[in-house]
């Protein structure tokens, strides 16, 4: 909790379902996914992280060593999504038996201590109208907060108009949609020095917000509550550049207000590493669009996210609204469009 009382949630966390990864067994499909990974991010670092996912897998799936780590982070509730692989090469009988296993899994993990977890599922995006009826279990069946997804589905982006069924229907259940990439588009490029994730990951995120942004689905959807990780990337800080765009080009003057003023639409995590990082972050979107976030259990996240909230500097009532405020008034605001969905 904070000094004040107030809980502390983080809606940035992981865990494995080893029943459905198991679903994925020996398919060519997911031999060519480990090897077209191993071409994102090289050699050198893909050998670190079979090592270190070989010694992640306990905090991945064990629900007390899940807890200790909260209780030494101060983190009183967590939202925990899948891992963000979305294995588009699925056909769609295999993808929704995947996606159901995975949903399954993450409301068993969440259910045995629901004071403390919270979830979030996963759809097949890559099968659009697919991707809608796995919407619908999460929420309706299985009282999961939204789902996860990734920068791209398949051969789509976000702003397709294949997709336009799946955002209409996580606005009328008023679920949460979490944004987080899985390597980059950018490929072989980034293939050393861990590029693929350092700059990857914040890239795939900067182009996926921006078009939402620009295409006007957030003009079309404007109750949805989308969340973006990793401080939405590259956007907040350099969206002077869009704004320029949106007033001198007509190709770009696309959506209805200026870029920036999505920023106050959507929800953006705190984990930026840095104080003047975070202070940035604030100033971009507003303390009242940052939530904490931390990356559990994973070694590019932190486990510190309350101290490095406080190390920001900000005034007391943004500190506690980060830590758990603002994400406390999020939730309960989808809860009640939940009930009247």
């Amino acid at each position: 909790m904070t000094e004040d009382g107030a809980r502390t949630v983080d809606v940035h966390a992981h865990a494995v379902v080893p029943a459905a990864e198991a679903l994925l067994g020996e398919y060519p499909g997911m031999a060519d996914e480990r090897q077209r990974d191993a071409r994102w991010f090289g050699a050198a670092a893909t050998e670190v992280n079979r090592d270190r996912l070989s010694r992640l897998g306990p905090l991945l799936t064990d629900v007390d060593r899940r807890l200790e780590a909260m209780d030494a982070a101060r983190v009183d509730v967590q939202l925990v999504a899948p891992m963000p692989a979305s294995h588009e090469w699925t056909d769609a009988d295999l993808a929704d038996d995947y996606v159901v296993a995975t949903n399954l899994g993450i409301a068993a993990l969440t259910g045995v201590r629901p004071d403390r977890l919270m979830g979030v599922g996963t759809v097949a995006l890559h099968h659009p109208d697919l991707a809608v009826r796995q919407l619908e279990q999460c929420v309706e069946e299985l009282g999961l907060r939204g789902v996860q997804i990734s920068s791209r589905a398949g051969e789509h982006e976000l702003d397709a108009p294949a997709l336009a069924g799946f955002w209409a229907r996580a606005e009328e259940l008023g679920a949460l949609v979490v944004i987080h990439p899985w390597g980059c588009s950018l490929g072989e490029r980034l293939a050393d020095y861990y590029l693929a994730n350092t700059v990857g990951n914040p890239v795939e995120t900067t182009v996926a917000l921006s078009r939402l942004i620009f295409s006007g689905l957030l003009d079309r959807h404007p109750g949805l509550d989308i969340v973006s990780v990793h401080g939405g990337g590259y956007l907040p800080t350099y969206l002077g550049r869009s704004d320029h765009a949106w007033h001198e080009r007509p190709d770009a003057h696309t959506c209805a207000h200026p870029p920036s003023s999505y920023l106050r639409r959507l929800w953006f995590d705190s984990l930026v590493y840095t104080p003047a990082g975070l202070r940035a972050l604030v100033d971009a979107v507003g303390d009242d669009r940052v939530l904490l976030g931390s990356d559990y259990p994973f070694d590019m996240g932190v486990p510190d996210p309350i101290d490095r909230l406080e190390a920001a500097g900000l005034d007391t009532a943004a500190t506690v609204a980060i830590a758990g405020g603002n994400a406390s008034r999020l939730l309960r605001r989808t809860d009640t469009e939940r009930a009247t969905a």
